[in-house]
């Protein structure tokens, strides 16, 4: 349980507030040039990254469209316009302002249906006393019930993912503007920002079954909410990632496996870098972020080296795993607040050749959740873990982890000391600082 809230909304005590670079030219007056500093301060879609706020602060900075001109500035409501917005003018600077919830599902799962398609078949063929658990699904043709579903997820993929150009601005406009059932895909490009967006994770309509996954078989789905793939400069600042109204907690089960129509809610893979989380709330969802996707892929997309990602002020509120699961990456997490339930299974995931940095947080678990679950090795790796407080008590993590769990020895030293960062908040007001400000809605 939380042992602090919030039911206010702080505006001019939140740290970690963004800076506007502005340039005032020609012969305008004193008085002017503060009317204009102060009406593109309020413009969510002109301001930009600070100096020395996370990795996407790093070289060029962060700054989105913020440069775009009056014609590449779109305020959009549907998701027709705006997939439109993001195609017109390529790279060039633009902004787009989401003013309401836009749903990119709206038709419900049976519009991407293809013709002949039936769960029920698909059940009745591939239940493990049919089929068995010893060959998997790939080679099944397109006519029959597995071929049918992959047919109907491609539609629903083409459908609800948007791909986001470089230099592009994506803004909500007031404190209830966001996605339902979108998967943004940021891809390749240099320069984007995320603000002030509540997204309800897209649930994948038609997941797969994989006999061979395990022991048992397991169901496996698509659709990250968000996926930061090979590109560079990425801002993600006071967004909620949620599982809203279709949480797994009432997922049916079939043969014997969760029905699992969720994947991540944000992924930074394929030797992304140089990306900046702040301000975001990560709630109700189990495998949440992923920061490199695969300990075998190094080499041949260059993860080694990159994968450079700062949290800071970020909620993690009833999440099961993978806040983040972290390979190959050089990540900073500070001033964020974790809080737990019952489902709880870990926090950190310290992967493949991993190098986090864990400082200045809180953590509030509840009774019968030991503080030893908050780092898990998935391989051996450094890791820095200082001055984070559990229930409000000083708690060195990694002793605690070694001493209950002996069999999974984490190594102390992450061997770098991050600079990008803005002021670092007390560890001890984090709850009360992170649960008043982050989130979408908060922002002005």
């Amino acid at each position: 349980m939380r042992t602090q809230s919030c039911h206010g909304r702080v505006i001019g005590a939140l740290v970690g507030c963004t800076a506007l670079v502005l340039s005032v030219t020609g012969t305008a007056s004193a008085a002017q040039a503060e009317s204009t500093s102060r009406s593109a301060a309020r413009d969510l879609g002109r301001q930009v990254l600070a100096a020395n706020d996370g990795w996407a602060s790093y070289g060029t900075g962060t700054t989105g469209g913020s440069a775009a001109d009056a014609d590449h500035v779109y305020t959009v409501t549907t998701w027709a316009e705006f997939k439109a917005a993001l195609a017109a003018g390529g790279s060039t600077p633009k902004i787009i302002k989401v003013k309401g919830v836009i749903d990119a599902v709206a038709e419900g799962c049976d519009a991407f249906a293809a013709t002949g398609y039936d769960f029920d078949a698909y059940l009745a063929r591939y239940s493990p006393e049919a089929w068995g658990l010893d060959t998997d699904l790939s080679a099944e043709p397109d006519d029959s019930p597995e071929g049918l579903r992959r047919t109907s997820a491609a539609a629903q993929d083409k459908a609800i993912k948007a791909n986001i150009p470089a230099n592009t601005t994506i803004v909500g406009i007031g404190r209830n503007a966001g996605f339902k059932g979108v998967s943004l895909q940021i891809k390749a490009v240099d320069n984007v920002i995320v603000r002030n967006l509540a997204f309800e994770s897209p649930i994948d309509c038609f997941p797969q079954w994989d006999p061979t996954d395990g022991d048992k078989g397991n169901w496996n789905s698509e659709y990250d909410t968000a996926v930061v793939y090979g590109s560079t400069h990425v801002w993600l600042d006071h967004n909620t990632f949620t599982d809203g109204s279709h949480p797994d907690s009432a997922a049916p089960t079939y043969f014997g496996m969760l029905y699992q129509q969720h994947d991540g809610e944000l992924d930074i893979v394929r030797g992304a870098d140089y990306v900046t989380a702040s301000w975001n709330v990560f709630t109700e969802h189990d495998k949440t972020i992923l920061v490199g996707n695969s300990d075998s892929e190094s080499t041949a997309v260059g993860d080694r080296g990159h994968l450079k990602v700062t949290f800071h002020h970020n909620l993690f509120s009833n999440l099961v795993e993978r806040a983040p699961r972290v390979r190959f990456g050089q990540v900073d997490s500070y001033n964020n607040h974790f809080v737990a339930n019952g489902d709880f299974a870990y926090s950190f995931g310290i992967g493949k050749e991993s190098r986090v940095v864990a400082e200045h947080n809180a953590f509030t678990l509840p009774t019968g959740v030991s503080a030893a679950k908050v780092l898990k090795r998935w391989n051996v790796a450094p890791v820095t873990a200082a001055d984070n407080y559990v229930n409000g008590t000083l708690t060195d993590l990694i002793a605690v982890h070694n001493a209950e769990i002996p069999a999974e020895t984490l190594e102390s030293g992450a061997g770098w000391t991050p600079t990008l960062r803005t002021k670092v908040d007390p560890a001890r007001s984090v709850p009360r600082i992170v649960d008043c400000g982050a989130g979408a809605g908060r922002l002005g």
